[in-house]
């Protein structure tokens, strides 16, 4: 069947199989290799990208519901960056407060900021927690991870 939607403001179009992934849409077809596969089972949250404005773990929706929505993957918070100050503030802050060490989470725990942010611009740690919940770091530890959080919050309220 032939997908059409927008990513990372660009229309596109793919033909898939009725059981194509929207995770392997993005890596596959269209070379968005931002969006990582840990599980295939919705576990660890690193395939989370932004659908319609909603962060989705993409690895559990098909490509063909993805038809006609507008999908945002981390290459395209900040696609025209060439320096660190021209990086989505949430990418500035996970860099700035070390929010991550292997980087193979990172893309889904930006994404999944991304939308945290959106429900809560000044979120608490509850809700940080609660809202990362569903995306696994192997490495940090978190503390760092909150932190950004936070620094990225208010980065953007300062930016209003």
């Amino acid at each position: 069947m032939k997908v059409e939607l927008t990513v990372n403001g660009q229309p596109r179009s793919a033909q898939v199989e009725d059981n194509t992934l929207l995770a392997d849409l993005l890596r596959e077809q269209f070379g968005l290799t931002g969006t990582h596969v840990g599980c295939d089972t919705s576990q660890c949250g690193c395939c989370t990208v932004m659908v319609d404005g909603q962060s989705v773990k993409s690895c559990t929706m098909l490509a063909a519901q993805a038809q006609g929505t507008k999908v945002v993957t981390v290459e395209g918070l900040s696609p025209d960056a060439t320096e660190f100050e021209q990086l989505h503030p949430v990418q500035q802050a996970f860099a700035a407060c070390h929010g991550l060490q292997c980087g193979f989470c990172t893309p889904g725990m930006i994404m999944a900021t991304v939308g945290l942010l959106q429900r809560h611009p000044n979120p608490t740690d509850e809700q940080i927690r609660e809202g990362l919940e569903g995306n696994l770091c192997r490495c940090t530890g978190y503390v760092n991870i909150i932190e950004a959080v936070k620094v990225a919050a208010k980065a953007q309220e300062a930016g209003r």
